[in-house]
């Protein structure tokens, strides 16, 4: 979102696309506020059909003036969720949402580190806002009530032992780092990595810049063994980020879902709602 954008968008009650948009776009955002999870733009987009990403500026910009003049109407800020969105190569809101944070600074000119505690401080508001459902009511939109209780369910029986195809991705995966975003470069990573709680990390990277382990799912991974791997990589992180914790290291556990094929369009939602990085169409063979 630039901040040419922030200031021209229009509240979301109009009849343009972008409008119509972010009417769809600020449950979705509440959702993420509700689950304790950021989102990134290409996530956002994806989820809302749209084929460009940097489309979102207007639609952000939108959500974000909307709140303002609720804000005014309640005499009581409201949280800019739209800062809930991320560029995923710097984990940042794009530039416009300083407008909605900093009147009197140029948020482009700060630091990152000052960036990022800006934004920090901001998403534990929007995680603690306890009014969201107000607002989605007064703006007349439904909230997102999807229920995965039917996946869960699914997902809850027991998976089958490993299959030579597991084998393989976990193999190749381990010596491809660019797979998950890291340089080529990279030191191999570790199979089938132990964790104190008894769980095994498909594979486990260690680098300068942070642990990260990949939950691997090949062609043969059905549906509810994809949602398995989405929930393993939740409890993954917790895992982590306590054993980093305990060993008084810098906390920087991340988890990624790698899958051979795609994801299943209806757990988009939920990829989202759970905060899981996946990877698709990862070749291995």
């Amino acid at each position: 979102m630039d901040r040419v954008t922030a200031h021209i968008a229009e509240p979301i009650s109009g009849e343009s696309l972008y409008q119509e948009r972010a009417r769809r776009a600020l449950p979705m955002l509440v959702r993420q506020a509700e689950s304790g999870n950021s989102i990134f733009y290409s996530d956002l987009a994806d989820e809302l059909g749209m084929s460009n990403p940097r489309n979102l500026n207007f639609v952000l910009g939108s959500i974000g003036r909307t709140l303002e003049n609720l804000s005014k109407r309640w005499k009581q800020k409201i949280p800019p969720i739209q800062c809930l969105v991320l560029n995923k190569n710097t984990h940042l809101p794009g530039e416009g949402i300083g407008w909605f944070l900093i009147k009197k600074e140029d948020f482009s000119s700060l630091s990152t580190v000052r960036k990022r505690a800006i934004v920090d401080a901001e998403l534990a508001h929007i995680y603690g806002y306890p009014r969201w459902r107000e607002v989605l009511q007064i703006l007349d939109l439904p909230p997102v009530n999807q229920s995965f209780a039917k996946v869960n369910e699914a997902a809850a029986g027991r998976g089958g032992g490993e299959s030579e195809s597991h084998r393989k991705m976990k193999e190749f995966v381990a010596v491809h780092p660019e797979v998950v975003g890291l340089p080529a470069s990279t030191a191999g990573g570790k199979c089938e990595h132990p964790l104190p709680s008894g769980d095994k990390l498909d594979v486990s990277f260690v680098t300068k810049a942070g642990w990260i382990a990949v939950e691997v799912k090949t062609e043969i991974s059905n549906e509810a063994d994809i949602v398995r791997g989405l929930y393993q990589c939740v409890k993954y992180v917790a895992v982590m980020q306590a054993v980093e914790a305990s060993e008084n290291r810098e906390i920087s556990a991340q988890a990624f879902s790698a899958i051979a094929g795609k994801l299943p369009k209806n757990l988009l939602p939920l990829k989202n709602m759970l905060g899981v990085a996946v990877i698709e169409d990862v070749s291995y063979q």
